[in-house]
């Protein structure tokens, strides 16, 4: 099999750009200054001036002309999102630390309204009222898991357990690491 030259133009869909003359583009480039070199590197400016602190992505030189930011990372929300746009798009170490990000920027904007003196309705706020009115029966699972997690987290921070072992060693006058000559033979 012999290999020869195809002309990439007679393929239907193929070669629509390879006329300069008839490049759809033409009109974009002359209204942005932009040479007909498509290796060239002018950008145009950016449509939004960036007057706060914007974090942006690794992997792309420049922002983009229209941009989004609601609110300037602050506080521990914001040093945990600095740490995270070190990291590439595509690592668990950048999107696992923004999703924690998240959750506490939750709880710095609770915390907020308590230094405001205004006292939060995160019932309201959630959603809750509108989920016990169309969802009940998901909202009364949802609110039995959160309140069985809780409680396992409670009784786990407040066992004493491991109190009771250290006071049992005390009482039979054991040193770290000891034990005596008739629990030895008791086993």
């Amino acid at each position: 099999m012999e290999n020869t030259a195809k002309d990439y133009k007679q393929i239907k869909g193929w070669g629509v750009d390879a006329d300069p003359k008839n490049d759809p583009t033409y009109p974009m480039r002359d209204r942005m200054n932009v040479s007909q070199d498509p290796n060239s590197h002018s950008h145009p400016e950016p449509m939004q001036h960036d007057d706060t602190e914007m974090l942006k992505s690794n992997e792309r030189p420049r922002v983009s002309a229209v941009y989004g930011t609601t609110v300037p990372p602050s506080g521990l929300s914001g040093l945990i999102r600095r740490f995270a746009f070190r990291y590439s798009e595509n690592e668990y170490r950048h999107w696992l630390p923004l999703i924690v990000a998240d959750r506490v920027n939750v709880v710095e904007g609770i915390l907020e309204d308590f230094t405001h003196g205004k006292i939060p309705n995160i019932f309201a706020e959630k959603g809750y009222a509108m989920e016990w009115k169309h969802n009940r029966t998901a909202f009364i699972t949802k609110m039995a898991a959160i309140a069985a997690v809780t409680a396992g987290v409670v009784v786990l921070l407040t066992s004493d357990s491991d109190k009771k072992k250290k006071s049992v060693r005390k009482d039979k006058g054991y040193k770290k690491g000891y034990r005596g000559y008739q629990d030895t033979h008791a086993l």
